[in-house]
């Protein structure tokens, strides 16, 4: 039977939601992140004009709003739930923003970021307002995430994001804790998301799932402001999410703040625009090309690493042989390939010229993959992968990559991340429209108003600004 004296889940997230303030975070909170606010707003822009966002787009332009929020880039104005959607597709396309690992559920708490935005935007928050809102997200999406592995129980990490999306809307509607309650719990009940999405014939969807739990986020911290009560105990209920998600209880572990380290710190950057699992393995690939003068010499490539990569990455026949970007970029052997191939991996790489390109069709099916016990032992914190490439004529290489870079132990300069995000952001801003956006990025802090952030990601406001 359970404890009714003691707080639920939700009762313990609503008190930590409602009780962090900005004066709470240690300046390398801060600073952590603004860099991966930076990161999440260069994804965005690199991420416009792909076909999810443009559908999404379309979608957000059929309706108006008595209490609009503001799409990114184009400043469309449409509902606060709409936004959310749109942006956090434009966020989450390229699969290129920060991510997370952990013993339990794994994933990308900056695809939270798009709630952030539209709930600033709506309550005309100020910069530092988003960056607690930001640390929030982070922390509930990460300490949930360590509680439980929710993919073997064929569910998403989007189930958690959601959660960690509604936590830091309330946050900027300023309500209540009560009232933070009935948000979360509006949102567990009805928000679920299956594991499907990012394995297989991997579709759109894939870049969409948290976009959309973001946008059921937004809309039932809208109902609970205006009154709307949720199912609870939504957690432990007879009916609950134990029962029906995890099968079992868990408990909350400590939350970041003056006794405990805040989760943010250890998330890392992404270098390459593909699933984190396969950061390393890029990376390695890498440096293994620089010492292949012909790949044409390459009779066979082997990977090991940790399992984890294998089942989300290396898993099924798609892998090998994948029809899509979204399988594509979630394929190990061909992010080997592409590497070895080509030197690089970029955003380009994952257009149909090279995704059926016989070439690299040849060099994935040389690639091999295996379980490495060593590589286990070492996860959540690493990643290692241990790369050997047998060449014509008996030659064996070898590569060893543990924390690619932007890992957080292994992490990318201030500098590195401008240099991303100026790369993503040259579809849609010239060079001084950059060059302001960034500035009020690396300053958000300072900022009275999150909605000026929008505005600058506008070509034609970025042109206008003083």
């Amino acid at each position: 039977m359970n404890d009714t004296s003691a707080p639920t889940i939700v009762q313990q997230l609503s008190r930590y939601v409602s009780a962090l303030r900005y004066e709470d975070l240690p300046q390398d909170v801060v600073r952590q992140a603004k860099r991966l606010i930076v990161d999440t707003v260069g994804c965005a822009l690199g991420g416009f004009h792909s076909e999810p966002a443009r559908i999404a787009r379309d979608i957000a332009a059929t309706v108006s709003s008595a209490q609009p929020a503001r799409l990114l880039v184009s400043g469309e104005a449409t509902s606060p739930d709409l936004a959310a959607f749109a942006n956090g597709v434009a966020i989450r396309y390229l699969d290129f923003n920060d991510g997370y690992t952990s013993t339990g559920e794994s994933g990308h708490p900056s695809d939270s970021f798009a709630a952030v935005l539209a709930a600033g935007e709506l309550h005309r928050a100020s910069g530092r307002d988003a960056i607690l809102a930001t640390v929030i997200a982070y922390e509930v999406f990460c300490r949930v995430c360590d509680a439980r592995d929710l993919k073997p129980l064929g569910f998403d990490h989007t189930t958690v994001g959601g959660l960690a999306s509604a936590a830091a809307a309330a946050r900027l509607f300023r309500l209540e804790p009560a009232r933070i309650e009935q948000a979360l719990n509006l949102h567990v009940a009805a928000n679920v998301a299956l594991y499907q999405t990012r394995i297989g014939n991997v579709s759109m969807w894939k870049g969409c799932a948290y976009a959309n739990a973001s946008r059921n986020a937004v809309f039932a911290t809208m109902l609970a402001a205006r009154g709307m009560s949720g199912p609870s105990p939504v957690y432990e209920g007879i009916g609950g999410y134990f029962k029906a998600v995890t099968r079992g209880a868990f408990s909350l572990p400590e939350m970041g703040g003056a006794q405990h380290p805040f989760r943010i710190m250890e998330c890392s950057i992404k270098r390459f625009p593909l699933g984190q699992y396969s950061q390393t393995v890029a990376e390695a690939a890498l440096q293994l090309r620089e010492r292949i003068a012909d790949p044409a010499r390459i009779e066979s490539v082997h990977v090991a690493t940790v399992s984890t990569a294998i089942r989300l990455m290396a898993d099924d026949p798609d892998k090998w042989e994948p029809q899509t970007r979204e399988s594509a970029d979630h394929s190990m052997p061909y992010t080997v390939a592409i590497a070895l191939l080509h030197g690089e991996i970029g955003e380009e790489h994952f257009a149909d010229r090279f995704l059926f390109d016989p070439a690299v069709r040849a060099l994935t099916r040389k690639v091999t993959v295996s379980e490495s016990d060593e590589a286990n032992r070492r996860m959540p914190i690493a990643m290692l992968c241990e790369m050997t490439i047998r060449l014509r004529g008996g030659e064996t290489l070898r590569a060893e990559v543990e924390y690619h870079r932007g890992h957080h132990r292994n992490p990318m300069s201030d500098a590195e991340v401008e240099r991303k995000f100026r790369r993503l952001s040259q579809p849609v801003l010239a060079t001084p429209g950059c060059d302001r956006l960034l500035a009020r990025l690396w300053t958000l802090d300072e900022a009275a108003d999150l909605g000026e952030v929008i505005r600058l990601t506008c070509p034609d406001a970025s042109r206008g600004a003083a």
